[in-house]
């Protein structure tokens, strides 16, 4: 099941409908949430595609079930590119060789739309908004690599983590959006 902040009825409306009422639930959220848009139109996979594209905002994925798709859309924050406060930073090269020769905790701090569709495997899905009450799940003082999309909600919740009191804590840099290492789906 993927967790989703709303939820869109867009099924039996024809083109370009499911973008127009698209629009108008992405302007009503709160950044970074994530969006279900649910929809009959075959041609919408690729609507929501590119106008998710022209738009900034991020298509994470689309599930079919029975007759209806299920498109995955984050609203973007317009802060993605905000300026990088945690000094200890990795790269995704550095990171993918070190998780090759030894073990290492990768933490996926994306919402878990983002991670069911495109995540590193055996990384830990502990989303932004519940890392400081799931803390205890993790050790600490373990290595962890902490990613996100674009460096930046990692960058956050490593300060959190490293305030938390744990000692060995990397932000991964660039992060998923530029990943080319494996990654699984886990959209069932």
């Amino acid at each position: 099941m993927i967790k989703t902040n709303s939820i869109l009825d867009a099924k039996g409306l024809a083109c370009p409908m499911p973008i127009v009422k698209t629009k108008k639930a992405m302007n009503a959220m709160e950044a970074g949430h994530v969006l279900e848009i649910q929809a009959t139109d075959k041609g919408s996979t690729a609507d929501m595609k590119a106008w998710s594209e022209s738009t900034g905002h991020q298509y994470l994925g689309t599930v079919e079930e029975g007759t209806v798709l299920k498109h995955y859309l984050r609203k973007s924050s317009g802060d993605e590119q905000i300026e990088k406060k945690h000094a200890n930073v990795i790269s995704n090269d550095d990171l993918l060789s070190k998780m090759e020769n030894q073990k290492s905790v990768v933490v996926d701090v994306r919402e878990s739309a983002e991670f069911a569709f495109n995540h590193i495997p055996n990384a830990v899905s502990l989303p932004l908004g519940e890392l400081e009450e799931r803390l205890s799940e993790l050790d600490k003082n373990a290595e962890i690599h902490v990613i996100c999309r674009t460096g930046s909600r990692s960058d956050l919740a490593a300060q959190k983590l490293t305030s938390a009191g744990f000692k060995q804590v990397i932000n991964v840099v660039p992060g998923m959006s530029q990943w080319n290492g494996p990654t699984e789906k886990s959209t069932n």
